[in-house]
Parts: structure tokens; sequence; C-alpha cells
């Protein structure tokens, strides 16, 4: 298989303008006939509120089984640290990170779960997956635990 062009690792790389702008690249998948499960955790996203510009903050859980390739990791983290200037509400940008990665991977499967924090006193949570996940997949449990408060 050919070596893929990455043109952002090893490389120092700005933070692109926007997600829309951002490249998310690729590698092969090294045991694309294997069933596993690659896992990506984003503590401290952060994206802009349409209405209000204030920031928004979320703890991003993202699952994927793949096939043929893999995300290549400074990429997503490019592509997910380019919502910091962008304005979206909640389920618009656990979407649009979603869609994303299924047109760049075509992975077997898909799931993100979006734990933002309370905006207005009230937490939103946003969960997405393409579908069921294949037979036979050890998947664990996102860990994130419901917004509870103070007490």
């Amino acid at each position: 298989m050919a070596k893929p062009r990455l043109t952002q690792l090893g490389r120092k790389t700005a933070l692109p303008a926007s997600p829309e702008a951002a490249q998310v690249e690729r590698v092969p998948n090294p045991a694309p006939r294997e069933t596993y499960l690659v896992r990506f955790t984003c503590p401290e996203f952060t994206a802009l509120c349409p209405v209000t510009g204030q920031p928004d903050f979320a703890h991003l859980v993202i699952d994927y089984v793949p096939r043929r390739w893999l995300v290549e990791s400074k990429s997503l983290k490019l592509f997910l640290g380019a919502f910091r200037n962008h304005g979206a509400f909640h389920e618009a940008c656990t979407l649009m990170i979603a869609r994303r990665l299924v047109a760049v991977l075509a992975p077997r499967w898909l799931r993100i779960g979006g734990y933002w924090y309370p905006r207005g006193g009230m937490p939103i949570d946003v969960f997405y997956q393409t579908g069921a996940p294949p037979r036979g997949l050890w998947l664990p449990d996102q860990g994130v635990t419901p917004y509870r408060g103070r007490g």
C-alpha cells in the first residue's frame, strides 16, 4: 500500500480558521480485517454559542471501528481545535464532527458522545452513531458520568 501523503504530522501547523477549512487526514489501517475499537477522548472541547458568542465546553468521546483507514490524530486534534472560534449549537457541532469523520474514513461503525457542560443551568448531551455496532465488538462504556452539579 502506498504511503499516505500527510501534510501536518511532523510539521508546525497552525490551527485551521474554521472546521470547514480543517484538513482531516487518514492513514492505512494495518489490520483492516480485524474488528477493533479506536477511541479518541477530547475532555476540553470548545465551541462558541452562535447567539451570544460565549464559549461552550464539552467532553467528547469518539469511538469507531475502522475499515480501510484510521484518522491521523494530529489532524483530528487540529480539526477539533478549529471549533474554538466556530459558532454553532451543541447538536450541530457534535453531528458535524461525526459526519466529517464518516466521510473521510468510511468506518465500519462510529459513535460520538458529546457531553456538554451546562449552559443556562442545563447540560446538553448529544449522541450519534452510524447504526448497530459490529457483532463481537467489545464496546466499553464511554466513562463520562452524567452531570450532577455540586452536590
